[in-house]
């Protein structure tokens, strides 16, 4: 039986926002709990490609977190409250 890969948990952010900051921190502080089942990839939301996938994803925002390409959250959740989701998964 072949072992899926990680679920995939995009962030978009962009330099001069804070709490962009926060959330990258939480999900370095969250994510080493559940082992090798999230991979955290971050996409700038203002370069040309970021544009791009804001654009066709309907992101206004940021930071905007995505799991499994299903926008999740659009601000900072609470820690707690993205450990409890991240476990649905």
């Amino acid at each position: 039986m072949n072992k899926p890969g990680p679920i995939i948990i995009e962030m978009f952010y962009t330099l001069t926002c804070p709490n962009c900051r926060i959330m990258k921190r939480m999900l370095q502080e969250v994510l080493p709990g559940f082992g090798d089942k999230f991979k955290l990839e971050t996409t700038l939301a203002n370069l040309p490609v970021g544009m791009v996938r804001t654009m066709k994803l309907g992101i206004y925002a940021v930071p905007t977190l995505l799991i499994d390409d299903k926008i999740v959250y659009r601000e900072v959740p609470l820690k707690q409250d993205l450990i409890n989701k991240l476990k649905t998964y």
